[in-house]
């Protein structure tokens, strides 16, 4: 289907390889050739063949791929994101793109889908889901990546058999909050086409002098992205820049924080990471690297430029802080499982929102699970004025392994978005 998490690379891949492209049945028009397959179409490769299984819900023009062997036994079900290990396909991405669409809707499809259409195979077939657990497409995935299809409908919760159609819609409906807002953007990429991955390195990967940096970078209102790593921002970084590590969850991040797919990047980065920094951000849609600082960090230093650092104290010092002015950055789904008694909860995943609970004149004490998310929390409050925020080593993590700041009562995580 046309995915909305990353951009699918299927223009370039077919343009190296040579292979056409093919869908399950669409009406959308694209900005590439394609194949549109109606369901039940047999594809012949060698000695298997794939048959195309319609399975909208997920998205209208969703399908899967049942495999055969050379003896025509079906041994393998692809199923993209219309069935994962232990969940399936969240049915409020399409909706975003299709106007007349309502998630109501399209779980109903998956649900008649998935009966009609999957369940009825045999139990030895093996499934290939396109996801694993992490993936913003699912809530409950596994981080299994294959298993029986006869496991599935013993274990998967939305294959219940007693399940309704009502139920069904309920169920998965319940829990989710909205996808990234760059999702509907990567859709419309995949549908209409985008750059070859290597005119975007190209353009991206330019290396710029301290000045010419800081002209680009006044010139555009380019979003500055520091990818090195936690310890080395901390220490010093380019005034108004963001830390988002390469070393961590780097395109999620950028698809959460930064909307639009077309904003202009410039980036900090350690030496021979700069190809994988453009390239990951072209896999999610962010095509705009415009280039990296020269030199990196000692450059700017040598050039005489101002630096900026973030405090941080480690949970010793922890101990002794008012803890009303901790703040937990962390989704809200991990501070209900378990917190600093007294924190104040304000998720990264929606700090526009959440900063709101930020006084700007105090001075706050900042949290996450590791470190990752509160110097990128801090590092965007800091670009907005903020200056009186001080990191936490180690976050959670840490606080744990002391065992002296009191945490509230355990609480099993749920596994929604």
């Amino acid at each position: 289907h046309f995915h909305a998490d990353f951009v699918s690379g299927h223009k370039d891949l077919a343009a190296k390889t040579g292979a056409k492209i093919v869908y399950g049945p669409t009406q959308m028009e694209t900005g590439f050739e394609k194949i549109v397959a109606e369901d039940g179409q047999i594809f012949k490769v060698g000695d298997i063949t794939l048959e195309v299984l319609h399975t909208p819900g997920h998205t209208m023009e969703s399908s899967c791929f049942l495999l055969r062997d050379e003896s025509g036994k079906e041994v393998g079900l692809f199923t993209g994101d219309t069935l994962f290990i232990g969940d399936v396909g969240r049915p409020d991405l399409a909706q975003k793109v299709i106007a007349d669409l309502t998630q109501e809707k399209l779980a109903g499809y998956l649900y008649d889908s998935l009966r009609n259409k999957i369940m009825p195979l045999a139990d030895d077939i093996i499934v290939y889901p396109a996801h694993g657990a992490g993936s913003a497409c699912g809530k409950k995935m596994s981080k299994e990546t294959t298993d029986t299809l006869g496991n599935q409908k013993r274990t998967n919760y939305a294959l219940a058999p007693s399940l309704n159609k009502d139920q069904f819609i309920a169920e998965l409906l319940k829990g989710l909050t909205p996808p990234p807002g760059y999702f509907p953007q990567n859709v419309l990429l995949n549908i209409k086409g985008y750059d070859s991955i290597d005119e975007v390195i190209e353009r991206g990967v330019k290396a710029m002098s301290p000045r010419v940096f800081e002209t680009v970078a006044n010139e555009t209102d380019a979003v500055i992205i520091d990818t090195r790593s936690k310890d080395d921002f901390r220490a010093g970084f380019v005034p108004g820049s963001i830390f988002i590590g390469l070393d961590g969850s780097f395109a999620s991040w950028v698809g959460t924080l930064i909307p639009d797919v077309q904003q202009k990047i410039l980036f900090v980065a350690d030496k021979g990471t700069e190809e994988e920094v453009v390239t990951r951000l072209a896999r999610v849609g962010y095509d705009q690297s415009l280039g990296y600082l020269d030199g990196g960090i000692e450059s700017w230093k040598k050039d005489g430029r101002e630096l900026d650092s973030v405090e941080t104290i480690d949970v010793k010092q922890l101990e002794q802080i008012d803890k009303e002015k901790v703040v937990d950055v962390r989704r809200e789904s991990e501070y209900n499982s378990e917190h600093v008694v007294g924190a104040i909860n304000a998720p990264l995943d929606y700090i526009n929102e959440t900063m709101t609970r930020i006084d700007k004149k105090k001075t706050y004490y900042v949290q996450c699970n590791s470190g990752y998310r509160s110097l990128t929390f801090i590092s965007i409050l800091k670009a907005r004025g903020y200056d009186n925020l001080i990191d936490v080593r180690g976050g959670m993590e840490a606080i744990k392994e002391e065992g002296k700041i009191k945490l509230s009562e355990y609480v099993c995580p749920t596994t929604e978005l």
